[in-house]
């Protein structure tokens, strides 16, 4: 069989993977995108996949250059505010809301189902001639050589290839093939993840809610037959997960009402939930030899702040502006060194911060309790504090 040749070959078709070969192939580089579970428009089948993803700004900037934000088929919902509860310990509620114009921004993010933001990115590659996505194909043997790497994919074509993307997800094969290793933090938590409609308008305002084994959070929906709706993200212990999971609908929906502690009234189920685990992860670096990983390849973050998929596209936005930089050095080592050096400590320090507040969110001790209920009040009533975090947590500041 004859060998292709391609300037990139991305691993993985998720959002990451997908958004990868749309971004370099709007930038003129050949892709190719494989992924075993990948599923073309023609061949979907409805999706069971309940999860939103809410884009901070610089990652919607980055679909709006690739040309994927026109193409969403439902208004993404703007996250104008952050609202945070701590509602533990019996004593009154502390809240708090941080207000996207506080730092000049027009909305924090703007949340989105991810089945919506799939066939929006299936679309535009769609009318790219520079990519080409193999639905059902995955990658058996990495061979690294001078100048590009030999890839054999799993229907035996053989794809020579400048660069490799990794975005074959958290337990990634790629990562493994190239020798590279990673370090897992674990929690003994899952998330439920699931769609409410509820009474109250949530007026586009963002609740997380704080009390013992993480945060129960409402991120806004477009409404829902006429009705406010919000997805969630509730995370608790592993076993108390599984007893929500099981739990009749009716009994479930006051549950959820009642550890939202009634923010936007009683909450009606609309799908879900699904049970996720929660584990913190980082890659020891962020490239071998003709590849980069980027996404969960790279690192995994509890479902805190929006940082997860973010985090995935500023590695993308930086592997693409490098390649757009110099393209006769896409994929060298020099490169991908430097990838690695400027994408690095701010993944280090990312998952470092969100490891600790999702620690800070799982307290149950009283002093605990006590003490994240002070530190809210702190990082909300120092202005300069403020400001600062919040635009750390857009990645739009320093």
């Amino acid at each position: 069989m004859n060998t292709r040749e391609t300037d990139i070959l991305v691993a993985g078709g998720g959002v990451a993977g997908l958004t990868a070969a749309v971004a370099f192939g709007a930038a003129g580089f050949r892709v190719i995108c494989v992924d075993p579970a990948l599923t073309t428009p023609n061949k979907a089948a409805p999706t069971m996949d309940l999860r939103t993803t809410a884009f901070l700004r610089p990652a919607r900037d980055l679909l709006e250059r690739s040309g994927v934000w026109p193409l969403f088929t439902e208004p993404p919902a703007p996250l104008q505010v952050m609202r945070i509860m701590d509602i533990s310990g019996g004593a009154a509620p502390v809240t708090r809301s941080f207000d996207a114009n506080d730092i000049g921004a027009d909305a924090f993010g703007w949340n989105l189902r991810n089945s919506v933001i799939k066939e929006a990115l299936l679309q535009r590659s769609a009318t790219l001639q520079q990519v080409e996505l193999r639905p059902g194909v995955g990658v058996t043997d990495l061979v690294p050589r001078e100048t590009e790497t030999r890839v054999t994919l799993t229907d035996g074509e053989v794809v020579a290839a400048r660069m490799v993307v990794a975005c074959d997800g958290r337990d990634s094969p790629v990562r493994s093939a190239v020798g590279l290793t990673a370090r897992t933090l674990r929690y003994g938590q899952k998330a439920l993840s699931f769609a409410v409609s509820h009474p109250t308008p949530h007026d586009n305002v963002s609740t997380e809610i704080h009390d013992v084994g993480g945060p129960f959070t409402l991120v806004p929906l477009p409404d829902h037959d006429g009705n406010p709706a919000s997805a969630v993200v509730w995370m608790t212990d592993g076993p108390d997960a599984q007893r929500l999971s099981g739990l009749p609908r009716k009994a479930f929906e006051i549950a959820a009402t009642a550890r939202s502690d009634g923010a936007l009234g009683p909450l009606s189920l609309l799908s879900g939930p699904q049970v996720w685990p929660i584990i913190s992860r980082i890659a020891n670096r962020l490239n071998g030899p003709r590849t980069a990983l980027i996404g969960e390849a790279a690192h995994v973050v509890p479902p805190i702040g929006a940082q997860g998929l973010n985090m995935s596209l500023a590695d993308l936005d930086v592997l693409l502006a490098l390649a757009e930089t110099s393209p006769s050095d896409l994929g060298s080592r020099a490169m991908l060194d430097e990838f690695h050096r400027r994408r690095y400590p701010d993944l280090v320090a990312r998952v470092a911060g969100i490891d600790a507040l999702n620690r800070a969110s799982m307290a149950g001790a009283p002093l605990l309790q006590t003490l994240r209920r002070t530190g809210l009040k702190a990082f909300h009533d120092v202005p300069g504090i403020r400001t600062t975090l919040m635009k750390l947590g857009l990645g739009t500041g320093t």
